[in-house]
């Protein structure tokens, strides 16, 4: 009874510091462009949605996918086409682009989550793939030029996102509404049985739990949220191109949830605040981001095994270090 109170008490007081945490966030980021280029913020806030969409499928179902690139990337292209070719308000484009990841994250999910562990990965990533190279062939797409000069338009016909605020602003508001999606997905009854699932599969398939169908519905929303920060990182910065769906793409959103801390909402935002930020500041330096990247990376893993948020959580919670693992 004893350990169950303080266990009991060590999650109260871990949603305690998450809330705190999250206040704190969302106080400066609604101060954040008056003090920082809005652009570099619109550019981490759409990768730490990626980061949070992904680590739903990570930190909360324990899938390593390898191919989040491919709904990401996707999303951009399609929203991209839509408001440049098609002539549709920004709106309409980014819920196209959406509707397109979230098609692709059934039709990638139905094959790969048949499969468990680094299978799981690789298939993904082999999909991924080929939707690259559909990406390098497709008229649509523009091939290896990509699609350039989109129009930001008007939102909802009132508000003009050319100007900064508005749609700094604007990506805050779809930031802050993806993130209330993720963590109502996590703490509903939905999201205790994906944990139960990254815990033990087996029990939870002794429960009667149809796991595999579990898996794909939460391979599809990670896809339809990584969707959302594609389509609005191709508003922002008014192009699609083959970056957003290669491999690389995929890499870096898995070292921000790493980073971060896989299974923490706060954590994959920290991550993708620290290598988006990185990248901006060695921009024009001689010194390689992938090196400086890399030994973050390397610190990260023999220092902080959890990441920076979850090793933090860890420390407060339990200063006294009994609790390993």
């Amino acid at each position: 009874m004893a350990e169950m109170t303080l266990s009991d008490a060590r999650v109260k007081a871990s949603a305690r510091l998450e809330w705190v945490l999250i206040a704190i966030g969302i106080v400066a980021l609604l101060a954040a462009p008056f003090f920082i280029y809005p652009i570099f913020m619109m550019k981490m806030l759409c990768f730490a949605l990626f980061a949070c969409a992904f680590n739903l499928l990570l930190g909360y179902t324990g899938l390593l996918s390898f191919g989040h690139a491919a709904f990401f990337g996707g999303a951009a292209y399609f929203t991209a086409h839509a408001v440049k070719v098609w002539g549709l308000p920004p709106e309409i484009g980014i819920l196209i682009g959406v509707i397109g990841a979230a098609i692709l994250g059934l039709i990638m999910g139905f094959f790969a989550i048949r499969r468990q562990g680094i299978y799981f990965a690789m298939i993904t990533l082999a999909l991924a793939q080929m939707f690259f190279f559909f990406c390098v062939q497709a008229a649509f797409t523009g091939g290896e030029d990509g699609i350039q000069g989109v129009p930001r338009g008007m939102l909802f016909g009132l508000v003009d996102l050319h100007k900064e605020f508005n749609i700094y602003y604007f990506v805050l508001v779809v930031f802050l509404l993806g993130v209330f999606a993720i963590w109502r997905i996590v703490n509903s009854p939905f999201g205790m049985i994906l944990r139960s699932i990254r815990e033990n599969e087996n029990r939870a398939i002794s429960l009667g739990y149809s796991v595999a169908n579990y898996k794909l519905a939460a391979f599809v929303m990670s896809a339809a949220l990584s969707g959302l920060a594609g389509s609005l990182k191709a508003i922002i910065f008014q192009f699609a191109t083959l970056t957003d769906v290669a491999w690389q793409m995929s890499g870096e959103v898995i070292l921000m949830t790493l980073l971060g801390g896989i299974g923490t909402m706060v954590g994959p935002i920290i991550g993708a605040g620290l290598v988006v930020g990185l990248q901006n500041s060695l921009a024009t330096s001689d010194f390689p981001v992938t090196i400086a990247t890399g030994l973050i990376f390397m610190v990260c893993v023999l220092i902080f095994r959890r990441g920076i948020v979850g090793e933090l959580y860890a420390r407060v919670l339990n200063p006294s270090g009994s609790d390993k693992g």
